[in-house]
């Protein structure tokens, strides 16, 4: 793998403000064929929040695990915090803290303890691991928790300390693989709170997630990523107007009587809501049609004097603004990925 560096200019001065991750054609290839990550270029500039999103198999962990040194690339650069992560493998891990999936906690240590340790690993000496300890426990509100086993902290507490833990030698980048995947509404929300106090600081961080709200919420831009590859990439308020709507109209169809063809029904009411003036195009998704429209004002009441038309029986309407997930699912389809 060989690459021009993106901390260097063409005329060898460094560059202004290179980016904290930076890839072009990276890649991952498995036996069989299996083409994990196509060729995908990235860029992260320093302090940035990055969400990454995909469906299952998407290439988001496995991008990671590149990011990180776990996985060794098939072909492509990337460079994390100035690195070339396959020539400096262990210098890239002192500078990049990682949050993965399944829980890691050494489950023979106490809360204060996995913080400490960790800091010592790093290379911290102990009264500066002490003092890092304590100012993260008190941050991360597990102050309380200091001598407690892990195995006895909630979800919630476990994920706030795993992200503490990844924060401890203060890293250029923070990597987090899905890291609120199981918790409650009110652990999330404060996981987010801390992860906004942290960016606000200057913490660069790059998110994978399966939440569409998450994501909206805190990145600053988002990659949406499919089969290996970026599909899009931008602002969530961008990539919400690439909709071409204003409102969203779910119309679930049904009962059918007389033995009615239901796809047919829909397909019918599709193509009569498509001649109203506003509406931009229409979907038929499963046992609903979807509407999008640049009006919202005297739109619903049309829709149902055109299915009454079109004689399609409505069983439900439902009306949105277009979101992450609506862009998600333009993109990536809605067949279930296991």
């Amino acid at each position: 793998m060989t690459s021009t560096s993106p901390a260097a200019a063409a005329d060898g001065a460094p560059a202004a403000r290179a980016p904290t991750i930076w890839t072009r054609g990276l890649a991952k290839s498995y036996r069989g064929g299996v083409r994990a990550v196509d060729g995908i270029d990235l860029e992260v500039a320093p302090g940035e929040f990055f969400g990454l999103l995909g469906p299952n198999g998407a290439g988001k962990t496995t991008t990671i695990g590149m990011l990180t040194t776990r996985v060794v690339p098939s072909a492509g650069s990337a460079h994390v915090a100035g690195l070339d992560v396959v020539e400096h493998p262990a210098a890239t891990k002192q500078r990049i803290g990682v949050v993965p999936q399944t829980n890691t906690l050494d489950r023979s240590l106490t809360t204060a303890d996995n913080l400490f340790f960790h800091g010592c690993y790093f290379g911290m000496s102990g009264s500066a691991a002490r003092d890092r300890t304590a100012e993260l426990l008190d941050r991360f509100r597990l102050a309380d928790k200091a001598d407690a086993m892990v195995d006895t902290l909630s979800g919630g507490m476990a994920q706030r300390l795993m992200v503490a833990r990844a924060l401890m030698h203060t890293p250029a980048v923070l990597f987090l693989d899905e890291p609120t995947t199981g918790l409650d509404p009110q652990s999330r929300i404060n996981l987010w709170d801390l992860l906004r106090e942290f960016n606000a600081g200057g913490q660069t961080i790059l998110l994978t997630t399966h939440y569409m709200e998450e994501a909206d919420r805190l990145c600053d831009r988002v990659a949406i990523m499919d089969h290996g590859r970026i599909l899009a990439l931008d602002t969530p308020a961008a990539l919400k107007q690439r909709v071409d709507a204003s409102t969203i109209v779910q119309i679930t169809t049904g009962p059918h009587e007389g033995g009615a063809d239901a796809g047919a029904e829909r397909a019918r009411l599709a193509e009569a809501v498509a001649e109203l003036a506003g509406v931009v195009r229409t979907d038929v998704r499963d046992d609903e049609v979807w509407v999008f429209a640049d009006v919202g004002n005297g739109l619903l009441p049309r829709l149902v004097s055109a299915a009454e038309a079109a004689r399609v029986p409505v069983a439900d309407l439902s009306v949105t603004e277009p979101t992450l997930e609506t862009v998600f699912i333009n993109l990536t389809g809605r067949e279930l990925r296991e």
